[in-house]
């Protein structure tokens, strides 16, 4: 638990501890990679945490070790069908998705009804408790963008493949904000959006159907197999450890003056994917060979924020280097793959 302990320790540097006190908090998502690290950190700021899951890419064991606190609840349930509480619910954070890359051939139709149908659902319960709202997007949105607008600003409306094969992802977010932005428009509810930056750490999966690029590397090197590289490699992005992001969330939520706003919450440290890959060959001394793949289809070849917003509105920054959060992130799989 040293690992869940420094992580949640990060999370709440610098937050008010007051905030959520005795509030009624609904986590979507709350059993996945981002969502169980929220749960956690809303549990430690005294609220009565609601998370919500049917554990479709989430997992129980990400929740397990917080099922016997009591501001802590979990409900197995799919937000694109109604779901009614009884309970007044003070805020909502909704994360509910799939998100990796190799689901999404998978389950287009899943992805798509979370982000819309189930966005359209939250904002039901969010109006009806008078809620505070912040929707979870993704630097998906962006799509694969003209070198000249980066670093990314929220101002730039991106450059996607309506009928590719992340469109069920990157479109249905791009509509999730579209509902979001005509709830506030027609109902004045207090909410906000962040669009998320590739974000790595301690129970992200890794494997062919949920991984990510930075588990996948690790647990590659770590069992002495090709690491795997779709393309050339020399695409970029810019990794978040998830301590930062989580904080960034809540920040954006809690924050007074972020009503109806947009918020980049990444690193703008840009790295291209083989770099990554020898880095963490690197920091594991691995002897893992790099295999090249055919690269997948409208792969954006660059993704870098600005977080100019979210430093002067939220006061955030990502405050941990890509090496310490790698070998954090390495060590979980070291003890993850023994167990």
């Amino acid at each position: 638990m040293v690992v869940n302990d420094t992580i949640i320790k990060s999370i709440l540097s610098g937050l008010d501890a007051d905030v959520f006190e005795d509030s009624t908090i609904l986590v979507t998502g709350g059993a996945g990679f981002l969502g169980s690290w929220l749960c956690e950190a809303l549990i430690n700021l005294e609220s009565n945490v609601l998370c919500l899951d049917n554990l479709v890419s989430g997992s129980i064991d990400n929740i397990h070790h917080l099922q016997n606190k009591d501001n802590f609840e979990f409900i197995n349930h799919d937000i694109t069908t109604y779901f009614s509480f009884d309970k007044k619910i003070d805020y909502i954070f909704h994360l509910a998705s799939r998100a990796s890359p190799f689901e999404f051939s998978r389950f287009p139709i899943q992805i798509l009804k979370a982000n819309t149908l189930g966005t359209w659902i939250v904002l039901g319960i969010t109006l009806k408790h008078n809620s505070k709202l912040l929707y979870t997007s993704t630097s998906e949105v962006y799509g694969d963008p003209d070198p000249s607008q980066l670093p990314l600003k929220e101002t730039y409306n991106g450059n996607v493949n309506p009928l590719g094969e992340r469109a069920c992802y990157d479109e249905a977010k791009r509509a999730g904000e579209a509902f979001v932005k005509a709830y506030i428009t027609q109902h004045d509810i207090d909410a906000r959006i962040v669009r998320i930056f590739n974000t790595y750490g301690p129970r992200i999966k890794s494997g062919n159907l949920y991984g990510r690029v930075v588990p996948n590397f690790i647990v590659q090197s770590l069992q002495s197999k090709s690491i795997e590289i779709f393309g050339d490699g020399l695409q970029t992005r810019s990794f978040s450890f998830v301590s930062d992001t989580i904080r960034g969330i809540i920040l954006s939520l809690i924050k007074g003056n972020s009503k109806g706003e947009v918020f980049n919450i990444g690193s703008q440290d840009e790295i291209t994917i083989l770099e990554l890959a020898n880095r963490i060959k690197s920091l594991i001394n691995s002897n893992s060979e790099i295999k090249f793949l055919d690269a997948k289809p409208d792969d954006p070849r660059r993704r870098c924020p600005d977080i100019t917003k979210a430093r002067t509105i939220l006061k955030w920054q990502p405050m941990i280097p890509l090496d310490d959060g790698l070998k954090t992130t390495i060590e979980w799989f070291k003890n993850k793959i023994v167990q």
